[in-house]
């Protein structure tokens, strides 16, 4: 983690910690890029307002380099064009402070369990629910669902992190680019399409709504 702040710094390592990650902190730039270039390193979050390189500057050093490490940007820098310049540059993904600890957890967490390049999954199944990547088509219990492409796009981020809180945030910038103000509801809206076709004609509903965080797709336990 390459963050200039010891009280965040701090904050962030416990709770990653707390969460079974190992967690280095460097505090310079320049450290951050030295470590990712000779260290073992899964992944890097990454302030954009470092002392001695900029976190920008790091990422574009390290995608130069052939650095394929996955990188998280956490900073201040939250204008839409600061998230496009990072998402541009070759980051993974880009939150903005202040933010929520569960939040930054679950993008971690989301980014972890994808599958490296070659071993990209072409079905994912939750319950008795079906998606396939290559022919577009959804079935649950065997019955087809017609899905249009946002729909489809929507379900496929729900299911990817099946079982994990997803947060309406991430679902735009997901499923709709950045093309929508964060106070929309056009997330609410297609959630509530989704859940109509593959929820309500079954008796077990797997897409359920936490209070203030965001969506979740699994079975009832």
């Amino acid at each position: 983690m390459a963050e200039d702040d010891p009280q965040s710094s701090e904050f962030l390592r416990k709770g990653l910690v707390q969460e079974g990650h190992s967690v280095e902190i460097v505090a310079d730039g320049r450290e951050a890029l030295s470590y990712c270039l000779y260290n073992p390193c899964d992944m890097l979050i990454l302030d954009r307002m470092l002392p001695g390189m900029d976190g920008l500057t790091v990422l574009k050093t390290l995608r130069a380099a052939d650095r394929q490490v996955p990188v998280i940007f956490l900073t201040a820098m939250g204008d839409v064009d600061d998230r496009v310049e990072g998402l541009l540059a070759g980051g993974d993904d880009y939150l903005v402070k202040p933010f929520h600890f569960s939040e930054l957890l679950a993008r971690v967490t989301s980014r972890a369990r994808r599958p490296q390049a070659g071993e990209q999954k072409t079905r994912l199944v939750v319950h008795d629910l079906e998606l396939d990547l290559l022919s577009h088509a959804a079935t649950r219990a065997g019955i087809p669902i017609e899905l249009q492409a946002k729909e489809f796009a929507l379900l496929e981020v729900l299911m990817r992190n099946a079982g994990r809180i997803v947060t309406k945030t991430m679902l735009l910038e997901q499923v709709w680019d950045f093309n929508f103000d964060p106070r929309t509801t056009v997330v609410e809206t297609h959630v509530s399409r989704l859940r109509a076709k593959v929820d309500k004609p079954f008796d077990v509903p797997l897409i359920h709504t936490t209070r203030n965080s965001g969506y979740s797709m699994h079975a009832p336990r």
